[in-house]
């Protein structure tokens, strides 16, 4: 059987930690596994490089020059954690383009949903009725319990626990080691630092840390940090 191409859009840490479990990943179905073609990078100083010895094949609008590749966007630092879905949009690929990749080592039982752009790395536990939605990334160590929905573009760190019936929404992110109670709703494009305790609703856009986990201020501006230069697939 033949190996499917795959693309990864970004060069930084989480598309290196991607392309170095890539052997790890359950293979697409009518395939052997995947086989990597490189990272794409808007950053002109990565271009026509390697990275941990993989090429850099130009910008992210490259990914056109490959139609029958699969492709993942891999950005999303906590620094503009917000990126991948610009990405995403800008690329305009149909949605038969994006891999799902799930590592052998994670739980998805079949009352379970993973979306496409998803990424599960290592001993991602989803235990039942769970939602991952198109082009979420849960890092190692991730446990999802019971009827939790983790929103579009959401990024859930290593080491994050989500008692039952979470909703995380589209573009949040949770930092490493975050827990969050029960029923509880984590606003999109919010951000929960790392070893945070979530035990109330954070509202849509604002960055909360702590034990409990309380507001320290609003996320910044999409358009101003658009303004900038944030959000560009080397921002990862």
């Amino acid at each position: 059987m033949s190996f499917r191409d795959l693309l990864l859009v970004g060069a930084g840490g989480f598309a290196r930690e991607v392309a170095a479990a890539l052997p790890d990943f359950r293979a697409p179905r009518g395939s052997s596994g995947w086989r990597l073609l490189g990272f794409l990078d808007d950053d002109p100083a990565r271009q026509d490089t390697e990275v941990d010895g993989v090429p850099v094949l130009g910008g992210a609008d490259v990914v056109h020059e490959w139609p029958d590749a699969l492709v993942v966007v891999c950005t999303g630092s906590p620094a503009h954690w917000w990126s991948r879905s610009r990405v995403v949009a800008r690329l305009g690929l149909p949605a038969e383009r994006w891999a799902t990749l799930v590592h052998v080592s994670a739980v998805v039982p079949r009352t379970c949903e993973v979306g496409p752009g998803a990424v599960l790395m290592a001993q991602t536990v989803l235990t039942t009725g769970v939602r991952v939605g198109a082009h979420a990334h849960t890092m190692p160590h991730v446990v999802l319990t019971h009827d939790d929905d983790v929103g579009e573009f959401a990024t859930l760190a290593a080491g994050v626990r989500l008692a039952g019936g979470v909703a995380v929404g589209r573009e949040a992110y949770l930092g490493a080691g975050a827990l969050v109670r029960e029923h509880r709703v984590i606003g999109a494009r919010s951000l929960v630092g790392m070893g945070s305790v979530v035990t109330r609703d954070v509202p849509p856009a604002e960055v909360w840390a702590g034990v409990p986990a309380r507001r320290l201020r609003a996320a910044p501006d999409l358009a101003e940090s658009e303004r900038r230069g944030g959000g560009d697939t080397h921002e990862c």
